[in-house]
């Protein structure tokens, strides 16, 4: 089976773009990736044995709407001409389209009408997404509009993959049929994420670690306050915050004014491979996201990642992660309350029972959640789309 996998993303440091690719590589398909690029990277690499063609450079810096409707635009022209391009020279079966933006499924229209099968993976609902990138209500016209856009996106999809399960509710109420759609969570591919066996609060540092975009919906901001509170209570401990995004600047500023430059250090954005040895390296991972009308229901990878890897977890008591986890294997705080996000790094910090039993808890937990368990869902809606039946000679 040929497919290609399309994204306004990059690829390298998106895990569930990363896990389709590489789960078809290892039963013999061939996978294109037509995704961003980063300043000073190659246009084309055989990265794992999945060919990546990177289009357009993007700074995750947009503040203005059309900024990002400019950049996304400009992407799904050239998105469509590689495609259309590439499709000329080997036939694609299916065509995987991961939104953001939803509407990109469109670069597909010329092959679909040859054939090619079309998935549309919603990681991120763009109506809520963009009100909480650019301050729009739910009752703005835009935000009627950009509803209006995703029902046709996902009329012309062949089929539609929600990345969790409030998601699902809201889609299937307003844009999409259930016998046309499948919840397929961002789950940890465990042959990077997987416990390295690391020593808790060993001598050296007692290591706090955000990984991720740094967007006001991830609420970076709310743990770097929250520490600042508990800084000289726990004098070994370091947070070290990998991504980046929009709120980067703010971030500086803020560890600045908070005279946290030797305890607090922004990173730049890792490959898969590079974060997951880096987070097995935590004593304690934080998850802070905002309790808003996007924030509370996006699944965050990052949790399922930290208990793959044996690290507990400090994380906000959104919607959406009261409805997968309890207190039994994360340690909840209220959202945006600094006192108690800092409470709980203070109480972690000085209870080494409590994040050993978290850990043994989510690792049991998490056993159920493998991506190498959960793939084969993703091969059936493909073969049933294109309607092929490829043997499964996993590596």
């Amino acid at each position: 089976m040929n497919v290609c996998m399309l994204a306004y993303s990059y690829y390298e440091t998106d895990n569930r773009i990363r896990r389709y690719a590489e789960s078809l590589r290892d039963r013999g398909d061939t996978v294109d990736v037509i995704a961003l690029k980063r300043k000073g990277e190659s246009d084309f690499d055989v990265v794992g044995g999945v060919n990546v063609y990177r289009i357009q450079e993007r700074v995750l810096n947009e503040k203005k709407s059309i900024t990002y409707l400019f950049r996304v635009m400009k992407f799904l022209v050239r998105s469509t001409l590689v495609l259309t391009r590439r499709h000329k020279e080997l036939p694609y079966d299916a065509v995987h389209v991961h939104s953001p933006p939803d509407f990109e499924v469109f670069a597909a229209l010329f092959i679909k009408c040859l054939g090619t099968r079309v998935i549309l993976d919603i990681h991120d609902i763009v109506p809520e997404f963009y009100a909480a990138k650019f301050g729009a209500t739910n009752d703005s016209l835009v935000f009627r509009c950009l509803v209006w856009v995703e029902r046709l996106s996902i009329l012309f999809s062949d089929h539609v993959i929600i990345s969790n399960h409030l998601w699902y509710e809201r889609l299937i109420s307003r844009s999409v049929t259930p016998d046309k759609c499948t919840v397929l969570l961002n789950y940890p591919d465990n042959a990077l994420f997987y416990s390295r066996g690391q020593k808790l609060n060993g001598a050296g540092e007692f290591k706090i670690i955000y990984p991720g975009t740094l967007n006001w919906h991830q609420g970076v901001d709310i743990a770097v306050k929250a520490f600042s509170r508990v800084a000289d209570q726990i004098p070994n401990a370091r947070f070290y915050i990998y991504g980046d995004g929009p709120q980067r600047p703010f971030l500086a500023k803020l560890i600045s004014e908070l005279g946290l430059g030797d305890k607090v250090f922004l990173k730049g954005l890792k490959s898969l491979d590079e974060i997951a040895r880096i987070m097995a390296d935590a004593d304690l991972g934080v998850v802070p996201k905002r309790n808003d009308a996007f924030g509370g229901d996006a699944f965050s990878t990052k949790t399922f990642e930290f208990m793959a890897l044996g690290v507990p977890i400090v994380l906000s008591r959104t919607r959406i992660d009261a409805y997968y986890f309890n207190d039994s294997v994360v340690k909840f705080f209220d959202p945006e309350n600094t006192d108690d996000l800092a409470s709980s790094f203070l109480e972690l910090a000085n209870n080494e029972k409590r994040r050993k039993g978290l850990i043994e808890n989510a690792s049991n937990f998490i056993t159920e959640f493998r991506w190498d368990r959960k793939r084969t869902d993703y091969w059936a809606i493909l073969e049933r789309l294109v309607g092929k039946n490829v043997s499964h000679n996993a590596r």
